[in-house]
Order: structure tokens, then sequence, then C-alpha cells
């Protein structure tokens, strides 16, 4: 779960009670805004709020070791629609192995490509 801040926390899945919070950084600074999670062969994918980057992070100790720059996305869904906003979704496809990327109020979702 996340809150908007570096720290994501693990629940319970019966009781929804955190049971381990996990700090993310990158190089040793705190990744603040973290939103969207999506767990995907072993790591945490997170958009940052109001960015156009996710973060691919090591669950077994916070870091980013990866990241990706959607801009060219966004600016193409604000050329569809002037009210398109914030990239703001993230979709794992565990059987065809594909991710999916939206924000809000745009007006196609997009598959997207990366060593994962």
């Amino acid at each position: 779960m996340s809150d908007g801040t570096n720290n994501l926390t693990y629940l319970d899945p019966t009781t929804l009670t955190p049971t381990k919070t996990l700090s993310v950084t990158e190089k040793g600074y705190p990744v603040d805004k973290l939103n969207e999670l999506e767990f995907i062969k072993g790591f945490i994918y997170a958009n940052i709020w109001t960015t156009d980057f996710i973060v691919k992070i090591d669950p077994a100790n916070g870091e980013v070791v990866g990241k990706f720059d959607l801009s060219a996305l966004a600016n193409e869904a604000k050329g569809i629609n002037l009210n398109a906003d914030v990239l703001n979704g993230i979709a794992y496809d565990s059987i065809s192995d594909k991710v999916y990327v939206t924000g809000k109020r745009w007006a196609n979702v997009y598959e997207i490509q990366f060593s994962h």
C-alpha cells in the first residue's frame, strides 16, 4: 500500500493489518509521492505522482533499481485530449507478460515494453 510518501506498507491479506514498512530510496535519498503500485516478476513498480516517471523498486531493500520516463506518452495523451492529466495507472497481465499504463483523462491505455 502507498500513502503518497516514500514508505510502502505491507498488509496482511486477511486482516489488512500492517506487517512491514519499506522505505524507498534512490541513491540514498527518499523517493516521495509513490503511487499506483504493481508487482511484476519480483519487483515493485510505482509511478511518482505528478510526474511522468515509473520507478522499479527492489522489495528486499527499497532501493530504486530502474526509472522509466514516460513523458512521450504523456505528451501524446495531452495532444489527444487537452484535459489529459498525470500518469496514474500501471497494470500487469502475467499471462501475456504485458505491461499497460494510462493516466487521468487519457483517451488511451498504452502497452509498454521494457526489460522486467
